[in-house]
């Protein structure tokens, strides 16, 4: 009979994790426990003091401060985003992917090229050409360039994927009779659940976390984000941490809820499997 090994513990792999774990949980445990105390009790017991009470009063204070104005308008950017790179990304992958034409692969080196153009170095003729145009402090004057700037990295990210779909599954939908579009929503749209899902994933984390766009391309309070709320009220709020701490948990549960929901696909789309 075969012997079975048993597989020896690795305490130290095993201490130097719990003790990653505990670096990295500690912050959250002092973000959320200010969020959830008055401003009287985390001054008094100190930011490393165990809770001596619970209070949802400083979310309260954080929308009567206008800050769910801000989350709301952060909201319509990033489903805008999001909407622009799924009408565009999808189909430009597609013909990327199974076109031999001379433009098409202009096209897709053209977009490899604007993988190394960061936002500051054209965030000024950015701003003219938003102003010029007259988007200039409005929510599409932040939507369209955000939309801009990770359509390159997504149509990558989805290009791979959508070379993982075999030859054969082509070569089978096409002696059906099916066409290009028919083959892309029938079949391409599908296998390629676990990419869409990463670019959705990806585009909402950038329209949600950006900063420099909204800050250069907006001005006044109505079209003013939440990144940019945050520092406004960091500034005129300091030395309420409870209340800013609010402020923070408010920004994060949203995206945090989205990666949620998405992640296995997100992990899928990463590895380049295309969600099969």
């Amino acid at each position: 009979m075969a012997t079975r090994t048993l597989a020896r513990p690795n305490w130290i792999g095993g201490s130097f994790a719990v003790a990653w774990l505990l670096i990295i949980l500690l912050p959250v445990y002092l973000m959320v426990r200010a969020a959830l105390e008055s401003r009287a009790a985390y001054t008094s017991g100190g930011p490393l003091a165990p809770p001596t009470e619970f209070t949802l009063e400083n979310f309260g204070l954080s929308f009567e401060l206008g800050f769910g104005h801000y989350l709301l308008n952060a909201a319509i950017i990033t489903v805008g985003t999001v909407a622009i790179v799924l009408v565009l990304v999808p189909p430009l992958a597609y013909a990327i992917v199974r076109s031999r034409s001379r433009g098409v692969k202009t096209v897709f080196r053209l977009l490899l090229i604007g993988l190394a153009i960061p936002a500051q170095v054209v965030v000024i003729p950015l701003y003219y050409l938003i102003n010029s145009i007259g988007l200039y402090d409005s929510l599409l004057g932040v939507i369209l360039p955000t939309a801009a700037f990770v359509i390159p990295l997504t149509t990558l990210i989805l290009t791979g994927s959508m070379r993982e779909i075999n030859n054969e599954l082509y070569e089978a939908i096409s002696m059906d009779g099916a066409g290009p579009i028919r083959t892309f929503f029938t079949l391409v749209v599908p296998l390629s659940r676990g990419g869409i899902a990463t670019i959705i994933v990806y585009s909402a984390l950038n329209a949600w976390n950006g900063f420099l766009l909204p800050l250069i391309l907006t001005r006044s309070p109505e079209v003013m984000v939440a990144t940019v709320g945050l520092s406004s009220f960091r500034q005129q709020y300091s030395v309420n941490i409870p209340g800013l701490m609010s402020a923070v948990i408010l920004t994060i549960i949203p995206i945090f809820v989205v990666y949620l929901f998405a992640r296995r696909s997100l992990v899928a789309g990463l590895m380049g499997v295309g969600g099969k």
